[in-house]
C-alpha cells in the first residue's frame, strides 16, 4: 500500500488483520501531524538565525523565548529527544550572544 501526502511517498505493507488496519490509520496520522510539528520547529529554529545574520539580533532575542517554547513542546511530544532540544536550544543562544559580541566590537 502506498500514502502519498505533502510530497511524501509512503511505503506500507497490506494490513491483514482488523487491529493492523486500525493501527495503519493511526500510523498515517501521527506522521503527517509530527511533520508539521517537525517543520515549524525548523522553520521557528531558521527564522531566528536569519535574523541574526541580518543584524537584527535585538529582534532575535525577543523570539527567542517563542524559539524555546517550540522546541520545548517538540521534545514533549517526543518529535525531538530531550538532549536534542536541549542541544538545540544552547546553540541558538551561543550563536546569538557571539554576534552579539562581534557586533559590540565592531
Amino acid at each position: 500500500m502506498i500514502f502519498q501526502k505533502e510530497n511524501a511517498i509512503l511505503f506500507f505493507t497490506m494490513p491483514n488483520t482488523q487491529s493492523a488496519k486500525e493501527n495503519l490509520r493511526k500510523d498515517k496520522k501521527r506522521y503527517l501531524i509530527n511533520r508539521k510539528r517537525k517543520d515549524y520547529l525548523k522553520s521557528a529554529v531558521k527564522e531566528i538565525k536569519k535574523l541574526i545574520l541580518a543584524n537584527e539580533a535585538e529582534k532575535a532575542k525577543e523570539m527567542m523565548s517563542q524559539a524555546y517554547m517550540v522546541i520545548d513542546k517538540a521534545a514533549k511530544k517526543g518529535i525531538i529527544k530531550k538532549n536534542t532540544a536541549a542541544r538545540k536550544k544552547s546553540r541558538l543562544v551561543r550563536f546569538l550572544y557571539k554576534s552579539l559580541a562581534t557586533k559590540k566590537q565592531i
